[in-house]
């Protein structure tokens, strides 16, 4: 893993989340930017969740911070192929504000695409999990133009084999019985049911609508791992009010106060 970067240098900021319970170390420019994907993945895992809870494609942290911060019978394993990312993690976990939580999370440098064995080798071991959490790239090369800066591209593009190895990966750290919990784009949701067949089940598809008449532009998929449960369409959530750009008291009680969306488990 690279040194840790300076804490006080100006290309990286310490933002606020859950209303100061979390803080992230993050860059400030050329790389991707945690924001309110990340808290409500953390926050679509239930209260009951205990164990060891590992974030494919972590980044800074952000969603592993806040699962940490609301729960706190879980361990949390970050994962992520950036050294430079990673290091900003290892940062935050210095960091004061995150006292409460940072012993129970760990950091682990590894490709989550890479093939099994290599994996296996970088310590992403078969059923580690208990449960994974994972925003992974939303677009794929062939469909959207990439940033170009590079770093940022790969926060954000898929390679050619899209979800698979994203899904893949995580069926095999997962223990039987475990959950998956992904946050994607609405018009992605195909691509991630067609990538679950015949590992995951009982699964659950939660739409995040930007206002409350308006198309979900994400989705939230909880699912089980081995397990044959039907899928819901659950109601899903609202984050803004009808006019302009005030949330609402539900987006509050999640971003400010480290509520979490009231799901529950499946088998």
């Amino acid at each position: 893993m690279s040194e840790p970067l300076d804490a006080e240098t100006p290309d990286i900021t310490h933002d606020a989340f859950l209303g100061g319970r979390v803080y992230v170390h993050q860059p400030k420019h050329g790389r991707h930017r945690a924001g309110l994907d990340a808290v409500y993945l953390a926050a679509a895992l239930p209260e009951s969740v205990t164990g060891n809870v590992v974030d494919l494609g972590s980044g800074v942290g952000t969603a592993g911070f806040c699962a940490a911060a609301r729960l706190s019978d879980i361990s949390v394993t970050l994962v992520e192929i950036d050294p430079t990312v990673l290091a900003l993690a290892a940062d935050g976990l210095k960091d004061p504000h995150n006292a409460a939580f940072a012993d129970r999370i760990s950091l682990l440098e590894a490709d989550i695409t890479a093939k099994g064995s290599a994996r296996h080798a970088a310590g992403l071991k078969p059923s580690m999990a208990d449960h994974v959490i994972m925003n992974p790239p939303y677009y794929e090369a062939d469909r959207f133009r990439a940033s170009p800066k590079s770093a940022r591209a790969g926060a954000h593009m898929l390679d050619e084999r899209g979800l698979e190895p994203w899904i893949k990966t995580a069926t095999d750290i997962i223990r039987d019985g475990g959950s998956l919990t992904v946050i994607f784009r609405a018009d992605g949701l195909q691509e991630l049911l067609n990538a679950f067949k015949g590992r995951f089940g009982s699964i659950d598809v939660i739409p995040l609508r930007p206002r409350p008449n308006a198309a979900a532009t994400r989705i939230l998929i909880r699912a089980t791992r081995a397990s044959k449960g039907p899928l819901r369409l659950l109601p899903g959530f609202v984050l803004h009010e009808e006019n302009g750009s005030d949330f609402t008291a539900q987006s509050i009680a999640v971003m400010r106060n480290g509520e979490g969306l009231g799901l529950t488990s499946r088998r």
